[in-house]
């Protein structure tokens, strides 16, 4: 990490959820841009013709470049600053954004698309370890569970493309928050700062170290068992994530017979608020149990699992539509328990100076994995497999994930994970 970084913080100073608030709008932007071509598809198409196989390209190489590139993204931020990658990320995105207004073809929108998977890779990996250096103590899970949900209200915002390409153009959202994007990353430039350690600080938990490389980074992470471990359990939690989030408008729509905006509805804004809510919860209960149970950032996310398994197993099984939705609320509520509590999990079992790099690796089994989930659920599908079933199999998965991660074992005293 750099030595250009704020001076030492204090217990008590707030300069840490100052980093939180400032990195919320950053996640909320990440996903906003990225979301919206995906909901203005009717007003690019009539501008821009193309295959429904070209338009899903779109959407299939930003996240292919995406996840392979989060591993080296990752230790760049871990390698050099966190915080001039994070402001890189989002002015050169911001920049991609604004040029995809200004595309005319297929071939320019690809183009865009994969600029923004290069661009994008670079930020969740160094904001999530940029939090944790500021955030040591009982207030570490709660931090990044704040930052997961300024990710998910992201998400949600995704139909503003939509609405403003019915309103005006479909270029005229990519503009706006285009620019908005590169007007935000001047004000961080002047009030994101790396955190700096204290010389014994340094020596005693080795999180400044001023030269690492790739190859060894790789190497320490995927030789530890541990974090192989955790790679197994998070890679399975994804699978049924993506397959959740991409089937679950489907499924309400073809077993209670709804229209599609209605099933959009449940299957987006009741999910993604219980989700919101969750992830919240999640790090504030971690936190809290913290203070008394070392493996309490383990531990929640493990009950949470287990809580979420028979959520979707009674909401595939019920013909009830008001269960199906509270029981798939339960799901979204209790499974973003992991969510905010895995960038901690990793304090605990990688060194300090690799999390970012450890965390890219997670994003790209994720990407890789939840393309493999939504391409089966289709195949499954196309071979009469109905959605109740794979949700019922998804229930399972869900144990045996929470079982992965009891497994878990942190590699370096307490005392050091929380303190710093």
């Amino acid at each position: 990490m750099s030595e250009t970084a704020v001076p030492v913080i204090s217990k008590k100073s707030i300069y840490p959820w100052v980093i939180v608030a400032l990195l919320c709008v950053v996640g909320c932007l990440n996903y906003l841009d990225r979301m919206m071509i995906t909901t203005m598809r009717g007003s690019i198409l009539e501008e821009i013709p193309m295959t429904d196989a070209q338009f899903g390209l779109l959407t299939s190489l930003f996240l292919w470049i995406y996840g392979l590139l989060s591993p080296l993204a990752g230790f760049l931020a871990d390698r050099y600053n966190r915080s001039r990658v994070i402001i890189g990320s989002l002015f050169v995105w911001s920049v991609v954004t604004w040029l995809t207004a200004h595309a005319t073809t297929f071939e320019e929108l690809l183009l865009t698309r994969a600029l923004m998977g290069i661009s994008e890779a670079c930020y969740i990996p160094a904001a999530l370890a940029l939090i944790v250096d500021y955030h040591r103590g009982n207030t570490r899970s709660l931090a990044v569970g704040i930052h997961m949900g300024g990710i998910m209200i992201g998400q949600s915002l995704g139909f503003i493309g939509g609405w403003l390409a019915e309103n005006r153009t479909w270029n005229f959202a990519f503009i706006i928050f285009g620019m908005i994007g590169m007007v935000y990353s001047l004000v961080l430039l002047f009030s994101l700062r790396d955190r700096k350690e204290a010389p014994q600080l340094v020596v005693e938990n080795s999180v400044a170290v001023p030269h690492i490389g790739f190859k060894n980074a790789i190497r320490e992470i995927l030789g530890n068992k541990t974090y192989l471990l955790a790679l197994t359990f998070w890679a399975m939690g994804s699978i049924v994530s993506w397959m959740v989030v991409g089937w679950l408008p489907t499924y309400y729509k073809e077993h209670f017979n709804l229209s599609q905006s209605v099933a959009g509805l449940y299957a987006t804004g009741y999910f993604h608020t219980a989700s919101l809510v969750g992830v919240l919860t999640g790090g504030y209960l971690a936190d809290r149990w913290s203070r008394t149970y070392p493996r309490a950032r383990i531990m929640v996310p493990v009950i949470g699992l287990i809580l979420a398994a028979p959520g979707i197993f009674i909401a595939s099984s019920t013909t009830i539509l008001s269960v199906a939705i509270g029981c798939f609320m339960v799901y979204a509520f209790t499974r973003t328990f992991l969510d905010a509590n895995m960038m901690p999990i990793l304090c605990m079992i990688i060194s300090p100076k690799y999390l970012a790099t450890g965390y890219g690796f997670l994003n790209l089994v994720a990407c890789i994995v939840g393309g493999i989930g939504l391409y089966a659920g289709g195949v499954l599908r196309d071979a009469h497999v109905d959605l109740d079933v794979m949700f019922r199999v998804a229930a399972f998965s869900l144990l045996i994930c929470a079982g992965l991660l009891y497994m878990v074992r942190p590699k370096q005293p307490a005392e050091l994970q929380e303190e710093g």
